[in-house]
């Protein structure tokens, strides 16, 4: 809700509008009562008006019924007597030079007029600069409560900022016990500010959130204000940002101005990289710029607001911190960053438990089976998937939500919508059976690589014809080199099937052999695993918290380009032929896999290991599944 001063009384907002349509239609009716023919301020003496024949005018004046005669370019008026009332005469003029003789001859008293008056003039000129008026007025309103207030909006933000006191609490939050932890003074600050002042301490005045987008930022900035009860002032950072200079500057004040009226308050700025760009970094024009003015009033609005005993805590969320002026992020004005980092699984089961609370969930749910499934996903993306299990429920008129509504609920959020009335031939079924049963053997039996959970060939999602569902190994925040090779070998799994089953590649593999590559690149050149350039960095990574990989600019010579390039293809064709030989170790345990794909189209991952483990008691094989985990 939009901010109100304290002890202000509620003004009636007079529409300038509806002013100027009331000036307008008084105007018109003043010329009508001061017009020409027979207006009301004629009558305001009383009597009657008549509009009659020139002729018949002349008869009157004869017959000596008239008293006084006023004469016009077009019309002539008279004023008389008829059975004791007084009578309003209007007659078109005509050409005829007898009228003036007569009314001598009668010793009528008559005089010229002129037809128009100032009213009417006046209105004929002013009208369209009110016309033109009323268009401004109406158009400014219109922007005015799109941006926030004054005269285009300029110069409030009042209307712009959410004012509230959040009733969420630490308990409606899971799986950040960290991020809790380090925000938890904060609370005990704002509700007793004296304790820490009595012993010289100095609470942060910023705190920055930083983390992946999805993971709860803006609910833990909620929920310190509301387990410290004080108002909350939330904006986001592109609301500061508008075509008018100044602007931006004139909003920050405003916030910081609302907050200290209020103190003990929060004041929460999300995507605080809208506006908190380095100045260093190339982001801003000039000196002038809008931004960096807004950029610059917020810093000084963080030195100067804490001099005031006014318990002011500045929250701020980004998923870009690298991006950050250094000047933000100095003692001082954002002392501390609190990372709000994606879930591990026992985060991912609490999280579970929060949002279950409203669904009505069959006996056979459980729940850390479902957190094994979504490992690597944030809790945006976990309501989402209760919702979606609980919407698949309902769409099949169940009453409970059971275990699997959450497996498709994963599966759609993962590889997306399940596309059944998508037709594909029997040949590119064969070809996705043995592609996807590529991808599950090696990835069962490469060490370091992650197990499967479930294979099918019912398309999905927009492009994908099939896919293998794996289960990541948890708290996993290290990669080795040789899972990173197995990594690789999955990925070119799909590829090597098809030639060594079908004889024929097809271009279902282009994201897979873009994957792979993308690996061995950064083993090159950002992870120094390789010959060709050591130890040594050549690139840079993208922001983290958006999954971006590796910078483009690229800052070695033509010669490592070279190098690189025949490390990458060298690498990625050893790993083909070694995926391709253990392909064809297992020739009849895929064909069994793929024969039952394609009668059943989904296998699970206990199905997959079952037909490996039975292949190779068959053949009196060491089994490489045991291996596996051995290792």
């Amino acid at each position: 809700m939009a901010h109100q001063p304290k002890n202000t009384p509620n003004k009636t907002n007079k529409n300038p509008l509806l002013v100027l349509i009331i000036f307008v239609i008084a105007a018109v009716l003043l010329a009508r009562f001061t017009g020409s023919e027979g207006g009301i301020l004629d009558k305001l003496g009383g009597g009657v008006s008549k509009n009659i024949d020139y002729y018949e005018l002349k008869q009157l004046i004869k017959n000596n019924q008239v008293s006084s005669v006023s004469i016009g370019q077009t019309i002539i008026k008279a004023q008389g007597i008829s059975n004791g009332q007084k009578v309003y005469y209007t007659a078109k003029k005509v050409q005829d030079t007898s009228l003036v003789p007569l009314l001598d001859e009668k010793n009528i008293n008559y005089s010229g007029f002129s037809e128009s008056n100032f009213f009417t003039e006046m209105l004929s000129w002013i009208l369209p600069i009110l016309v033109f008026f009323g268009i401004w007025i109406f158009i400014s309103s219109r922007m005015q409560k799109s941006m926030g207030g004054g005269i285009f909006g300029i110069g409030s933000s009042k209307k712009l900022v959410n004012a509230e006191k959040p009733k969420v609490k630490f308990d409606d939050m899971a799986g950040n016990a960290e991020a809790k932890e380090e925000v938890v003074e904060i609370v005990d600050f704002l509700k007793y500010p004296d304790r820490y002042a009595s012993v010289g301490a100095k609470i942060p005045k910023g705190v920055l959130l930083v983390g992946p987008p999805g993971t709860g930022k803006t609910l833990l900035a909620k929920a310190v204000a509301g387990e410290a009860n004080v108002p909350f002032f939330s904006m986001s950072g592109s609301s500061f940002i508008e075509m008018f200079v100044g602007l931006g500057a004139s909003r920050v004040r405003d916030l910081f101005e609302m907050a200290k009226k209020d103190a003990p308050s929060i004041i929460f700025i999300d995507e605080i990289d809208a506006i908190g760009k380095s100045r260093a970094a190339g982001g801003m024009i000039s000196g002038n710029d809008e931004r960096e003015q807004t950029l610059n009033q917020l810093l000084a609005e963080m030195d100067g607001f804490g001099s005031e005993n006014a318990p002011v805590i500045v929250l701020a969320a980004t998923n870009r911190p690298e991006v950050l002026d250094p000047a933000l992020l100095r003692p001082g004005r954002f002392d501390r960053q609190v990372l709000v980092d994606k879930p591990d699984f026992n985060g991912r089961v609490e999280i579970l438990k929060v949002h279950i609370k409203s669904v009505k969930l069959a006996r056979d749910v459980d729940l850390q089976e479902i957190a094994k499934l979504t490992a690597g996903l944030a809790g945006a993306d976990l309501a989402n998937i209760i919702n979606e299990a609980a919407l698949l429920a309902g769409r099949a008129n169940q009453k409970e939500v059971s275990q699997k509504h959450f497996k498709e609920a994963v599966e759609r959020s993962i590889a997306g919508l399940e596309k059944k009335s998508r037709r594909i031939s029997p040949k590119e079924k064969k070809i996705v059976a043995y592609h996807e049963s590529g991808h599950a053997v090696i990835s069962e039996l490469t060490p370091g690589s992650d197990r499967v959970n479930k294979v099918s060939i019912i398309p999905r999602g927009m492009a994908a014809l099939g896919y293998t569902l794996n289960t990541p190994e948890e708290n996993k925040y290290l990669i080795q080199k040789h899972e990173l090779i197995a990594k690789v070998d999955v990925l070119l799994g799909g590829r090597a099937a098809e030639e060594v089953f079908l004889g024929e590649i097809s271009t279902g593999a282009s994201n897979d052999l873009e994957r792979a590559t993308d690996i061995i690149k950064s083993m090159v050149s950002y992870y120094g695993m390789s010959e060709v350039s050591g130890l040594m960095v050549l690139e840079k990574p993208r922001n983290a918290f958006l999954g971006g990989g590796l910078g483009s600019n690229r800052e070695f010579s033509e010669k490592i380009a070279e190098s690189m390039d025949e490390y990458i293809k060298k690498t990625l064709d050893s790993r083909y032929q070694a995926v391709k030989q253990t392909l064809s170790d297992y020739k009849d345990a895929i064909e069994k896999m793929v024969s039952e794909l394609l009668e059943q189209e989904v296998i699970d991952g206990m199905r997959v290991r079952e037909i490996l483990g039975e292949y190779e008691k068959q053949q009196g094989m060491k089994s490489r599944l045991v291996e596996r985990e051995e290792i």
